[in-house]
């Protein structure tokens, strides 16, 4: 019996918030050692155990796993959560990749200096109503199921909520002309393993503050 996923990572969301995402709503229980200090990212570093010297790193299936996408690619294959065939997985990938550069452009606003964060807040509100948000509610609207691909649960479903609960921390109300992602967003947040991973207490990670922009700071010489 192989052990628990163990993820490697500072004590924050950055790239492996996703991971722990897909692993939770898959229901696989995963174990978190955290990176606190510069020692800690040098000894993974020099223990060689980190391909490209980076984390995140995942120790899965015997693997240690490092690339974001390609430990998320790994996880819903291994877990049903890829679609069905070649063209379903293209899908996945395609909306998955979209919400992805959604939430890459809120995961580095904390990190920005003070004097231009009005301006790229502004600029994250314009794109996901704009550009992002539309792209799901016209999908949901034209497929007329209750996911993205197919009619069941993939990873394109998980990473939306995830982007749609970030999106709405930047504005309560960014959903507002969007009612089919609030409905959908309804629907997924009740999946129950889902719903576990949004109680209080749970793995997922609260948003970045400014104590832990200076730690990362410190960790990673930057």
């Amino acid at each position: 019996m192989a052990g628990k996923p163990k993820l490697h990572y500072t004590k924050g969301r950055g790239k492996m918030e996703s991971i722990r995402w897909l692993l939770a709503a898959a229901g696989v229980e995963f174990e978190e050692e955290f990176i606190e200090t510069k020692e800690d990212l040098e000894k993974l570093r020099n223990d060689g155990v980190l391909m490209f010297q980076q984390v995140p790193m995942v120790e899965i299936d015997g693997m240690k796993m490092v690339q974001t996408r390609a430990i998320l690619s790994y996880i819903a294959a291994k877990y049903n959560l890829y679609g069905k065939d070649l063209k379903e997985r293209a899908w996945i990938d395609m909306y998955v990749e979209g919400t992805t550069d959604l939430m890459g452009m809120i995961m580095y606003l904390p990190f920005q200096p003070a004097d231009t964060k009005e301006k790229n807040l502004a600029l994250i509100i314009e794109r996901a109503t704009n550009r992002y948000f539309p792209v799901y509610e016209k999908a949901l609207k034209a497929h007329g199921h209750d996911y993205l691909v197919g009619n069941k649960l993939s990873w394109a479903d998980i990473h939306l909520l995830e982007a749609i609960l970030m999106a709405e921390e930047c504005k309560p109300d960014i959903l507002s002309a969007f009612p089919l992602l609030q409905a959908f967003k309804g629907r997924i947040s009740n999946i129950p393993t889902i719903k576990k991973f949004l109680q209080p207490g749970s793995q997922r990670k609260p948003p970045t503050d400014e104590k832990f922009v200076a730690v990362v700071r410190k960790i990673f010489n930057i």
